[in-house]
């Protein structure tokens, strides 16, 4: 089913949301909660394993949420409470160890861990959290879930922590705890994104700008579909992925692969050993080069521009990353028969989503289309809806 998130968002749907985790703390707990906190999944709009190659991404958050109601406790542990898992999982100090706690709530811990080791005082608290981010579909709903926390926890503490230093805690968390080698595109957008904007991220420097994003005055909106195809940031194939860009640049003798310019890729191509690893260069550098004409189009207002970088992206990704899969190759050639512009396969790969422009009004065409192909081809029907660029973390009660 197709679902706007701009009117999923408006302020009664908010307060419901914010009622919903307020109504099951007093349940769980026995008293109010000091605040209710939330934190965005986000679409990458282009610039896919850039981000720990020192490279250019240009993400937006979404308005789909991570949202946690919290308030302190007194013991020096923490309680998490999953609405959306039905589960429950404490932990404290001795448990603050990379790999003490795991699965969904070693995100949690280790939001803790990652402030502690920064050489914060983290208050113990009880935490009851929702999430309507689509888990496993390349949407970054491990990182709203940490930057959802984190901010509860540094307002609980009466912690000073920057915006952009909150998302490198919640990426070390990311990183060091729960052992995921992902960069930092994920966290900043979660925490640093403003509505109506895409946010266009130097991650060498993290020098960040808003980039103004206003698909709707050149009539199209951003289509995006679940194909359903789990992925994950722990399994071994995304490693892979970074090690052989890490080796490249050894190879190549520069700090990263961002330093291969356009101009010098082809020479640079001619001094690796195998043609994988030329073809993993070739992605990243083009990839780069794609993320500056992004920005450069979305500056000068004409989106309907993006939709070429859109289909090279994917056709980088599926031949030179091989990073794509079965259903998001399906996904991405059906939304084009059926009318979008462009699109591609956006997060780090091996399945979740795909994005498309499309004319406003039409993702819904466009998605019913990719379901029929889906069926046809035996594969599960596909989720979809339009993404609004939308604001980073933040409190909401």
């Amino acid at each position: 089913m197709v679902r706007n998130s701009a009117r999923d968002r408006s302020g009664t749907a908010e307060a419901a949301t914010a009622e919903t985790v307020t109504s099951a703390f007093v349940t769980e707990v026995g008293h109010d909660p000091a605040g209710v906190w939330a934190a965005p999944g986000r679409v990458n709009l282009i610039g896919e394993h850039t981000d720990y190659n020192d490279g250019f991404v240009l993400p937006f958050a979404l308005a789909e949420w991570v949202v946690v109601a919290a308030g302190p406790r007194d013991d020096g542990t923490w309680r998490v409470r999953s609405l959306t898992r039905r589960q429950t999982v404490s932990f404290g100090p001795d448990e603050l160890v990379p790999g003490g706690v795991d699965g969904w709530a070693a995100y949690v811990a280790g939001v803790v861990w990652a402030l502690t080791e920064a050489g914060h005082d983290v208050r113990g608290a009880d935490l009851v959290l929702t999430s309507d981010v689509p888990a496993g579909a390349g949407l970054s709903s491990s990182a709203a879930l940490e930057c959802a926390v984190l901010t509860a926890l540094v307002d609980l503490s009466d912690l000073h922590v920057a915006p952009l230093d909150r998302a490198r805690l919640a990426r070390r968390c990311e990183n060091e705890y729960v052992g995921a080698p992902t960069g930092l595109l994920d966290q900043a957008a979660s925490t640093l994104c403003e509505a109506d904007n895409a946010l266009f991220l130097d991650c060498r420097s993290a020098n960040h700008r808003q980039v103004p994003l206003d698909l709707g005055a050149a009539g199209l909106e951003l289509l995006v579909l679940d194909t359903k195809t789990p992925h994950s940031h722990l399994t071994g194939e995304y490693g892979d992925r970074r090690h052989a860009c890490e080796e490249a640049a050894r190879i190549l003798g520069v700090p990263a692969l961002r330093d291969v310019t356009l101009e010098g890729l082809d020479d640079a191509l001619a001094r690796l050993p195998d043609d994988v690893m030329r073809r993993r260069v070739r992605h990243v550098v083009t990839e780069d080069a794609r993320v500056l004409e992004a920005v450069a189009i979305a500056d000068e207002g004409r989106p309907a521009d993006l939709a070429p970088l859109l289909d090279a992206s994917h056709t980088s990704m599926r031949d030179d990353f091989e990073i794509t899969v079965p259903t998001v190759d399906l996904a991405v050639e059906t939304a084009r028969a059926a009318g979008a512009h462009g699109a591609r396969m956006t997060g780090g790969g091996f399945g979740g989503c795909i994005i498309a422009l499309v004319p406003e009004g039409g993702s819904d065409t466009v998605g019913q289309a990719v379901a029929a192909a889906f069926a046809e081809a035996g594969y599960g029907a596909p989720a979809w809806f339009v993404g609004v660029p939308s604001a980073g973390a933040r409190r909401l009660s």
